[in-house]
């Protein structure tokens, strides 16, 4: 295969699991601040600024933020590399560059993805249609996902898309978690440990589609500690960074088994932080959460780095 081919297909991957996790991240963090017990999360400009510092804007408390222009630009503004619907039509591009590898199922899925986002009228979306186009948004994103699984043949072709959707995934949950952590440090309400104990954590459950599970994991609410080690750590959490690194790994073997051995390559770098994190509990990093995370997300972007100069550099 060409390395342009592969690098459509893995992008294309990588932008159907960003727009998901950037609708549902703006979504839930802004209905979310309605039931907030603290009177600095339900702040409109505390919201607005916690959506800007996630998709990578970060907006200071001295900025007067405009929450239509915010959410515009957040969800319809074909202008902004990290809008909902800029991720959807450079997927569809990076799909057309590849239709002949790909089923006429999935590709008939994207576009009519990519149609319904392109569509959404703007004023609706910035007066009362934050809902409906974020979840509309989320279940499309699975429908893709399930035409991925159940179309396409389970080949080369098969593990670079998962490889990008996998690696997206791990990014963007970091993303989030810093996002959120960084509220709950300026969010602190009277609470006897206002960080560990924030309303954020439970944001950030949320939106990672995994409040539910993480309470039957461990049958209490939850706080800063088993939020981040539930979200990090937990191999049978579907949206964790571990479980995400444990699907890249899966896929690089099914590629290239090889690469493993090779202590330059991604493969061998994924494997490392693997067996780290896996013997690894948070209650080892509590006390220095931020510069872990912040390690972590430089990790996942060296390891996409690696990735796009071994497979599909051309």
């Amino acid at each position: 295969m060409l390395a342009r081919v592969a690098n459509n297909l893995y992008w294309m991957g990588r932008y159907i699991e960003r727009a998901e996790h950037v609708a549902r991240f703006m979504n839930v963090n802004y209905f979310s601040s309605l039931d907030a017990p603290s009177e600095i999360s339900q702040g409109r400009q505390f919201v607005l600024r916690s959506i800007k510092f996630m998709v990578g804007e970060p907006a200071t408390e001295k900025d007067n933020l405009v929450e239509n222009d915010v959410l515009y630009d957040v969800g319809l503004n074909p202008e902004k590399f990290y809008s909902v619907q800029y991720c959807i039509k450079a997927a569809r591009e990076n799909a057309n560059s590849s239709r002949d590898l790909i089923s006429t199922e999935l590709y008939e899925s994207i576009n009519k993805f990519y149609h319904y986002v392109n569509d959404y009228p703007r004023d609706v979306f910035v007066k009362n249609g934050l809902y409906d186009y974020a979840v509309n948004v989320t279940e499309r994103t699975a429908i893709l996902r399930g035409k991925i699984r159940g179309t396409l043949l389970h080949d080369e072709i098969y593990h670079i898309i998962m490889l990008g959707i996998n690696i997206e995934r791990s990014t963007q949950i970091i993303r989030i978690i810093n996002a959120k952590y960084h509220d709950a440090i300026h969010a602190k309400g009277s609470y006897t440990n206002p960080v560990n104990n924030s309303y954020e954590w439970t944001t950030l459950l949320k939106c990672a589609e995994s409040y539910d599970m993480m309470r039957r994991f461990y049958k209490k609410p939850p706080n800063g500690i088993n939020t981040l080690d539930f979200l990090i750590f937990n191999q049978n959490c579907p949206r964790s960074v571990m479980n995400s690194l444990n699907q890249v790994f899966k896929h690089l073997q099914e590629l290239d088994p090889q690469k493993i051995k090779d202590k330059n390559s991604a493969a061998f770098l994924i494997g490392k932080v693997r067996a780290e994190y896996q013997f690894k509990h948070f209650h080892e990093v509590q006390n220095k959460v931020k510069i872990f995370i912040e390690n972590t997300v430089n990790t996942l972007i060296e390891i996409g780095n690696k990735l796009e100069k071994e497979y599909f550099n051309y």
